[in-house]
């Protein structure tokens, strides 16, 4: 029997289409699309999928802006242009961000992201890269690709600079064949506050998996799909032109909460790139569940990984109320004056039983 198609595979059909200019086919297409079928089998269950356009971003970018009634917001250096949106330019200490403003709710989803890298820089003489967020906390500068480090939630990096490799080359030391990256690199991380993004190591202490991504300078679209089904998390990408998804990442027992924001950002240092996003959307995927699984895939309420331990956040101490602290310096001054009469009535005695001895 032929697998369904699911969005990805619809897109795949509608491009070539396009591109055969064939006209029977797009007809047949058409009227596919417009009957609502496209189903695509995950696991033991059919999944559905829907496009929600308060969390998608496309051409010609309504709904993007710094207000509170806009749906994605801009930060730093990012700007709207007419055919992208470009988080930096290829120039030197900038970083730019766009955020959805709406909370997702979603329980399975998958985000596409249409992205663009590129620059003068020659062979690893640009940087930084990219990032695609799910996180609790937007709208917050950082260090990490222009988002701030210990974040809650997941982080996708298309890294472009190999920050470790060239310190082993200043050190004139040498990865093992096995262990060497090759970048373009994408990875993908978990964090629940309490993990710091390595940049000197690219990140790679707290990778859930990673894969080479040659996507800097090229002349055809590029993109990402995130897939988030049954705490299953995928990462795929089409980057070579032909229409077809690679695997990446595939990573099981992935629990992510509900209700956080979707975002992208990009940061250049001394080396630098132009970053550019042409288009965000996320279709919300149905899925069909056995009674089993709906109480294994309850809600969470912090971002977590299976057989994967993560350092738990220690919450700070609530700071003391003026009547705790009132009690606190009264009983130890109380408590001072009582050892001070008790030690003068020792003393006292000591001295007395010293005058008698010599009688």
């Amino acid at each position: 029997m032929a697998a369904a198609l699911g969005p990805l595979g619809w897109w795949q059909k509608w491009r070539r289409c396009l591109s055969a200019r064939d006209g029977s086919r797009m007809l047949l297409l058409l009227l596919l699309l417009g009957s609502g079928q496209g189903p695509q089998q995950v696991g033991a269950g059919q999944t559905f999928e829907y496009l929600k356009r308060e969390h998608s971003l496309s051409k010609p970018y309504q709904g993007v802006g710094t207000g509170s009634s806009s749906l994605w917001n801009l930060m730093g250096n990012a700007m709207v242009m007419t055919q992208y949106i470009r988080l930096t330019p290829d120039m030197q200490s900038k970083q730019g961000a766009l955020w959805n403003r709406v909370p997702c709710f979603l329980r399975d989803w998958e985000l596409q992201v249409h992205f663009k890298i590129h620059g003068q820089g020659k062979k690893n003489l640009h940087g930084d890269g990219l990032a695609i967020w799910y996180t609790k906390d937007r709208m917050q500068p950082g260090p990490v690709f222009g988002n701030m480090d210990k974040f809650v939630g997941l982080g996708v990096f298309v890294d472009t600079y190999p920050n470790e490799e060239k310190q082993q080359e200043a050190q004139k030391r040498r990865y093992s064949p096995g262990v060497q990256r090759v970048f373009p690199y994408i990875s993908a991380m978990v964090n629940n506050g309490s993990l710091s993004y390595d940049h000197e190591r690219d990140g790679r202490p707290t990778e859930l998996g990673g894969c080479t991504a040659i996507v800097r300078n090229l002349h055809y679209d590029t993109f990402l799909v995130i897939r988030y089904v049954k705490r299953h998390l995928t990462i795929m990408m089409d980057i070579d032109g032909k229409h077809e998804w690679r695997d990446c990442i595939e990573v099981p027992g992935v629990r992510l909460p509900r209700g956080y924001y979707f975002g992208t950002s990009s940061i250049t240092g001394d080396l630098s790139d132009n970053h550019d996003v042409i288009s965000l959307k996320l279709f919300e995927l149905t899925v069909e569940r056995t009674p089993e699984e709906e109480k294994l895939h309850r809600d969470v309420f912090l971002p977590s990984v299976d057989n994967m331990k993560l350092p738990e956040m220690t919450a700070p101490l609530p700071p003391l109320s003026g009547l705790a602290l009132f009690l606190i310096v009264f009983f130890s001054l109380v408590f001072s004056v009582f050892a001070i009469v008790i030690g003068i009535i020792l003393y006292n005695k000591w001295q007395e039983q010293s005058r008698k001895r010599f009688y």
